[in-house]
């Protein structure tokens, strides 16, 4: 059995250490998503701008939400992510996020000119037969 207070000055000790290292996988998960945009951007910038027949073959979305609380009140918060998979004349296949106005006006099946940047969409020319 230990002295008394001693659980006491254990809690002082291991409650900072535990703060600390959360603080730690919190920043540290902060500044990796930010090194990592930025260097997906930089890459992005780097690429040609290019323009290549294509087909829309599929289309998906994402919708992440977020519920906080303050001073009694709930808010919600949802945000919803645009996809597009293009296949090329070669067979391959590339995802692209786009704005949800760019996706409301592709139809799967659509043909046409796909213009890009690396994994950044720049738009889609329909071919109409």
């Amino acid at each position: 059995m230990g002295f008394p207070g001693q659980s006491f000055n254990i809690m002082f000790t291991i409650v900072p250490i535990l703060i600390g290292i959360t603080f730690i996988f919190v920043f540290g998960g902060i500044i990796f998503t930010i090194v990592k945009s930025a260097s997906q951007w930089n890459h992005n910038n780097k690429q040609p701008i290019l323009t290549v027949n294509a087909k829309v073959v599929s289309k998906r979305d994402k919708v992440s939400s977020r519920r906080s609380h303050h001073d009694n009140h709930v808010s919600h918060h949802t945000s919803t992510t645009y996809y597009s998979t293009f296949e090329v004349e070669s067979g391959d296949r590339m995802e692209l996020q786009m704005s949800g106005e760019q996706y409301g006006i592709l139809v799967e099946g659509d043909l046409g000119k796909l213009t890009f940047q690396g994994s950044r969409y720049k738009g889609f020319e329909r071919i109409v037969k």
